[in-house]
């Protein structure tokens, strides 16, 4: 029997998700109750006016910051309710999470190739196998042919597809991405989002993006709102690609 989409098990679930900062009369509500599920395969946006809690959602769901209180459940592994169950969230998100920015964040001393392959001498693999991989996934993006440029050589278009490429390196199921078209055309921002469903559904992964950009909205099979915190779905969001 083959399993659809709804029979799918999420890779990111959180629930009563909430993170606030301060006490008392100055405490303010970062998140508040927070319930999401995305599944394998999936690319859902987060859209919100600057300090809504997207890119808090975002760092919550990376491990990078803490929640004030609440469950995440990563690839089928509760990692989080009311406190980190996981002593060592470093190798989680090395194992687990790639992560791709709006400015491609590439170390400007290392090559392409050397950028890719440095997340995997972090996780330890071997320098061959680093050095191999770190090719594989830059020719299949279609900038291999670019792995010995160093990146203040490289187009907004060829750097962002390095940074995707070293988001890969592990394999991870979750994607997270913050604003990761802004600094690209219209033509550009389409070929990267296709290029990240294309992705998604061949690693069965998830890609969960924090945007604001419009042009790339039709991209996306859920479209969700953060307001003061809250979050909410979007009607009619559904990608028919």
């Amino acid at each position: 029997m083959t399993m659809t989409d709804t029979d799918k098990k999420p890779v990111v679930e959180v629930a009563s998700l909430s993170k606030h900062y301060g006490e008392g009369p100055t405490r303010v509500d970062a998140l508040r109750d927070v319930d999401l599920k995305v599944s394998p395969g999936e690319v859902v946006a987060l859209l919100g006016p600057s300090g809504s809690g997207k890119t808090t959602l975002l760092n919550v769901i990376g491990c990078i910051i803490d929640p004030s209180e609440g469950r995440v459940r990563l690839d089928g592994e509760t990692v989080y309710d009311n406190r980190w169950l996981r002593g060592d969230l470093r190798r989680l998100r090395l194992d687990k999470i790639g992560f791709i920015f709006q400015f491609h964040n590439l170390l400007p001393f290392l090559n392409a190739r050397d950028n890719v392959a440095l997340v995997l001498h972090l996780a330890g693999k071997p320098a061959a196998e680093a050095q191999r991989r770190a090719v594989e996934l830059l020719d299949h993006l279609e900038v291999g042919h670019r792995k010995d440029a160093m990146p203040a050589l490289l187009s907004g278009g060829e750097a962002q597809r390095v940074a995707i490429a070293r988001a890969l390196a592990n394999s991870p199921r979750i994607i997270l991405a913050d604003e990761p078209t802004a600094a690209l055309d219209s033509k550009r921002a389409g070929i990267v989002m296709d290029l990240l469903r294309k992705l998604a559904a061949e690693h069965d992964a998830c890609i969960i993006a924090v945007t604001h950009d419009e042009k790339i909205y039709d991209r996306f099979d859920r479209l969700y709102h953060l307001r003061d915190g809250l979050l909410e779905g979007i009607e009619g969001s559904a990608w028919h690609g």
